[in-house]
């Protein structure tokens, strides 16, 4: 409902577009850090892998955080996807139906490939000293809130009955399709 009530499009959210920063090593660090968690499509979408992924717990993390940097990686190499934002907010809907168990989790991984692609997208500088820190410091980022997300949802996820899970994924996939929809709009 609250994504609803924003309305606001999945964007890019960089640290560098508040401010004009200069394409130094430690703004590429702090942009890289901060950018999936001022995207609250990418943070709702990492909060809810490790939802999804509990039982697998160090493995899972370390497959997506691969994952999601080759697709990093694809995106310094062929910028420009058309629609990628809008596949992104599509994620959290493909997300909310692998929570369900309606799909098989094994469908998670381009997703995060494409967030991954969608995250490298806007980095400043395009050399290699700034790309190289904001990858690092996106890689950080990501491992930190996977592993995190993984420690602290663990026994809260153990005492979700069948109807909260079902509507956790409904929030989900509500947030999924409202932002998709404005993206399209917008």
């Amino acid at each position: 409902m609250a994504c609803l009530l924003l309305g606001a499009p999945a964007q890019a959210h960089h640290v560098a577009d508040l401010g004009q920063l200069k394409p130094t090593v430690f703004n590429g660090v702090l942009s890289g850090l901060a950018h999936p968690v001022l995207g609250p499509d990418h943070l709702l979408f990492l909060l809810a892998l490790s939802l999804v992924g509990l039982q697998r717990r160090l493995r899972w993390a370390l497959g997506l955080l691969v994952i999601g940097l080759l697709g990093s990686g694809a995106g310094l190499l062929w910028p420009g996807l058309p629609g990628a934002e809008v596949l992104v907010a599509c994620t959290l809907v493909l997300e909310a139906l692998v929570l369900l168990r309606r799909l098989p989790l094994g469908l998670l991984l381009p997703a995060m490939a494409l967030h991954g692609y969608v995250l490298s997208g806007p980095v400043f500088g395009w050399t290699s000293m700034p790309v190289a820190a904001y990858a690092a410091g996106l890689l950080i980022s990501q491992g930190g809130l996977l592993i995190l997300a993984l420690v602290l949802l663990r026994p809260l996820a153990s005492r979700l009955s069948p109807a909260t899970l079902r509507w956790v994924a409904l929030a989900l996939a509500g947030c999924g399709a409202s932002w998709a929809v404005a993206a399209v709009a917008g």
